[in-house]
Order: C-alpha cells, then sequence, then structure tokens
C-alpha cells in the first residue's frame, strides 16, 4: 500500500466480522513427532516374488542375492531397470523368480530406508539375522 493511501472504512470492518479464530486441536488424533516418520507405504512381495539382500556383485547385471526363504539366487537386473537400479552389496531389494529355474531370479525393485524399516515393522524382513 502507498504510504499517501488511506484504507477506507469498510474494508476495516471486513476484516473485523470475522472474528478470532481458534485452532482447533484433536488430543486423539496422532501426528507424527520430529524424528518420527509418518507411516509409508511399502510394495509387498506377490506370488513369485521374495525379499532379498545383495551378497556380492559377480559383474555386469549379474549378483547374488540372499532371499528370505533361505535360498541364495542369482539374479540379473533386466534391461529395463537397468539404468534406473543402482544397487551395491548389503541393498534390501524384491526379486522375481523365474518359473523355470528356482536358482535364478530378476532384481526388480529396490527397498528405501524407509521402506525397509517398514518391512521389519510388519515381520517381513529381519536384518539381525542376515542368513534368513
Amino acid at each position: 500500500m502507498h504510504p499517501t493511501h488511506k484504507s477506507s472504512p469498510a474494508k476495516n470492518e471486513e476484516k473485523q466480522d470475522y472474528g478470532d479464530f481458534e485452532e482447533v486441536v484433536d488430543e486423539n488424533e496422532k501426528k507424527p513427532q520430529v524424528g518420527q516418520e509418518a507411516p509409508a507405504r511399502v510394495r509387498l512381495p506377490r506370488q513369485g516374488e521374495k525379499i532379498g539382500i545383495i551378497l556380492q556383485r559377480l559383474g555386469g547385471n549379474r549378483m547374488e542375492v540372499n532371499c528370505t526363504d533361505g535360498k541364495r539366487r542369482n539374479c540379473r537386473v533386466p534391461g529395463r531397470f537397468k539404468r534406473s537400479l543402482w544397487l551395491r552389496p548389503k541393498d534390501v531389494v524384491l526379486v522375481e523368480i523365474w518359473d523355470h529355474d528356482d536358482k535364478k531370479a530378476d532384481v526388480i525393485f529396490k527397498y528405501s530406508s524407509s521402506a525397509i524399516n517398514q518391512l521389519m515393522k510388519r515381520g517381513l524382513l529381519n536384518l539381525a539375522d542376515e542368513t534368513f
């Protein structure tokens, strides 16, 4: 507003017509505290998929993954995911087991740290016992 311009009394009265507002806080509503994360949506394994931890990179797009069913599988990253998935040992991944060979699988998803926490809360992953 320009300093020489005076506001009309009607505008001031309009502001006062609404009255004072008070914030209503529901004590039963759970809000995430500082340091806590809100519940995250997590991709869960479907039919023919298992959660696993990468043990070793074997070169190219292949790696050895220890799956939650106790088997070690030789996994590869399919071409459509090659550039989008950057994988290292100890990453938690979702693998899709091949139909014709149970010892091989494709890595189709990499879990973030918040998703790993959700998997552990749901009991689908136990990182304390990495042998599964």
